[in-house]
């Protein structure tokens, strides 16, 4: 499956009332592409998704978090897994998009195209809820049914190289990680009713 398929099935499950937290690159602009509104946070560092959605899970544990990561990503911070097993957030799950290459970086392969098992790594650190999907309709299935189980969980979706790039009119992504932290803060704020970032004094 490509991994446009792949996030245009899962925004099927995805409501107003979640939070999406992407990787960067291609995972970013597809998602961007399909779900265009404040509710996402798009973390531009290898390895901080899934802390920092865990992070998110805590301190929101009435929201369904959701996170999108990429394999390169996820391995670069294989450690964090070792941490969500630990605290078990039971709204969030995570979903790794994973096509065996950092393709942001002219294809070079991953540890993944090897022997490396990112399902049975999760599943190692303690993650109670794992799964590999090959196609959507499982993918979607399987991430529906954690997304409802009160557990965290944590799917690798293997996927195709490539990119989508033949993006609807205003549907592609032209914001930084600057103005995105932002609309985020500015999104969570409206949703919960709360203040984040007091406003600025002059003094």
């Amino acid at each position: 499956m490509k991994r446009y398929d792949a996030l245009k099935g899962l925004a099927r499950i995805v409501s107003a009332e979640d939070i999406v937290v992407t990787s960067i690159d291609g995972v970013k602009r597809e998602w961007y592409s399909l779900m265009p509104g404040e509710g996402s946070m798009f973390i531009s560092l290898l390895g901080g998704p899934i802390p920092f959605s865990l992070g998110v899970a805590v301190g929101l544990p009435h929201r369904r978090v959701f996170t999108f990561d990429t394999d390169g990503s996820a391995l670069f911070n294989v450690g964090a897994l070792c941490t969500l097993a630990n605290e078990l957030p039971p709204n969030l799950t995570i979903v790794v998009m994973d096509n065996e290459q950092y393709e942001g970086a002219s294809g070079h392969r991953s540890h993944t195209a090897g022997n490396v098992d990112l399902e049975r790594l999760a599943a190692g650190a303690g993650i109670p809820r794992t799964a590999t999907a090959r196609d959507v309709e499982h993918l979607v299935a399987i991430t529906a049914e954690m997304a409802a189980d009160q557990q965290v969980g944590f799917v690798v979706a293997k996927l195709a190289p490539g990119s989508f790039r033949d993006f609807p009119p205003g549907r592609s992504k032209v914001t930084d990680f600057r103005e995105d932290k932002y609309r985020f803060i500015r999104h969570i704020e409206r949703l919960e009713n709360i203040s984040i970032r007091p406003p600025y004094v002059r003094g």
